[in-house]
């Protein structure tokens, strides 16, 4: 398992929270999401063998948030 922090900018309430945990979350192969609101970071886990950086940044950015 590999363990990742991103920053994530535009993140700024409960709903947003919710959005990312979910979207990644149900993304074959992650383990588990984190969202850290007040530091702008979200904590995954995930198993690079069914599932790369690029899809979780993306399943973020669909979510219309900024991955730094």
């Amino acid at each position: 398992m590999t363990n990742k922090t991103l920053n994530v900018q535009g993140m700024s309430c409960g709903h947003c929270v919710s959005s990312i945990e979910g979207s990644v979350g149900e993304l074959n192969g992650v383990e588990s999401v984190k969202v850290h609101l007040q530091d702008g970071k979200v904590d995954i886990t995930f198993d690079g063998y069914k599932v790369d950086l690029k899809d979780i940044t993306e399943a973020i950015e669909d979510q219309g948030y900024d991955v730094a």
